[in-house]
């Protein structure tokens, strides 16, 4: 679930794990409504952004612990010792097991949260923010390291992140949620390129957003210039949204002013006047791009595909 502070996120998450209610609807897992059943009724657990280890009890100690919400949905023929050593091994902590809190970095504190979690082995694991006190490095490991662990074990995880990079990195599906509404559904990829609304699209990446019309089929105007456009684009007013890495510098008829270039590691940035209107660029940082300088004439395209249409916002 991807959205800004205050979307409802945290709620949502809250609800599904039984510690708000819904004002209406339901909540089922695996088929079962637990709309109306207690936290530990259900077969879930959730790690929160403090994971609240105990620091008077070792790796092992703590993970053990979380055998003590064990619900008729967790129940396992596997001694206590046994299912500490795989959950740990799970996250690769196992020789960590009598190690104490204060010896662990950030990223063990994660694991170990995790395997205190796992242990119970729930249907759906809730994970509310549970990186976002890391540092930047440590962060992208593990996120590539829960989406693997997630695989492994092919039980549902449901993220809170207002990160788009992190939903981008680690997930299946991407809920976006605004003003306790979910906006849109999809794959990443399906996100990125085909939002629904303006709203997903500004929140999901970054976007040119030009308001413009379409004139006949599979063309667009806007900014005094005609472009290539879905054939399926309705006729009439629209926001054209084009993500800037798919636009052209030094290639293609209509011409636009460089207004500004921003050094961004392996691309550049690059803000261009076409127009009345500013648009913003992404390319490779390489001999071609070097070149280019504020202040300088140059010519751009937008690739076919590249304009979305969509609905005016309100």
């Amino acid at each position: 679930m991807l959205g800004p502070s205050g979307c409802g996120k945290t709620t949502t998450l809250r609800m599904i794990g039984g510690f708000e209610q819904p004002d209406a609807g339901s909540i089922f897992i695996d088929n079962r409504d637990v709309t109306r059943d207690e936290p530990e009724e259900r077969p879930l657990n959730t790690v929160f952004q403090n994971y609240s280890l105990f620091p008077h009890l070792n790796v092992q100690e703590n993970v053990k612990f979380g055998l003590r919400f064990e619900n008729s949905f967790t129940k396992s023929a596997k001694s206590a010792e046994t299912r500490v050593g795989d959950a740990l091994d799970l996250v690769q902590l196992g020789s960590f097991g009598e190690r104490r809190v204060h010896q662990l970095s950030g990223g063990e504190q994660q694991r170990v949260a995790l395997a205190r979690a796992l242990i119970l082995e729930p249907s759906v694991l809730l994970l509310d923010e549970p990186l976002g006190a890391l540092d930047a490095q440590l962060r992208a490991r593990l996120q590539v390291e829960l989406a693997t662990l997630q695989r492994q074990i092919g039980i549902t995880f449901i993220y809170v992140t207002h990160d788009q990079q992190e939903a981008f990195t680690m997930s299946d599906r991407i809920g976006v949620m605004r003003d306790g509404k979910m906006m849109q559904v999809g794959a990443p990829r399906e996100l990125y390129e085909k939002p629904n609304s303006v709203e997903v699209a500004q929140f999901v990446g970054a976007a040119n957003l030009i308001a413009g019309r379409v004139t006949s089929r599979g063309v667009v105007e806007f900014a005094g210039e005609k472009f290539v456009a879905p054939e399926s684009a309705p006729l009439g007013d629209g926001m054209m949204m084009i993500r800037p890495e798919r636009i052209r510098i030094g290639v293609g008829v209509h011409k636009a002013t460089v207004e500004r270039v921003t050094f961004a590691g392996s691309s550049l940035r690059v803000a261009l006047k076409l127009g009345a209107v500013t648009i913003n660029a992404e390319v490779p940082n390489d001999e071609t791009s070097a070149s280019l300088n504020a202040g300088q004439e140059t010519m751009i395209d937008v690739l076919p595909d590249a304009v979305r249409v969509l609905p005016l916002a309100d």
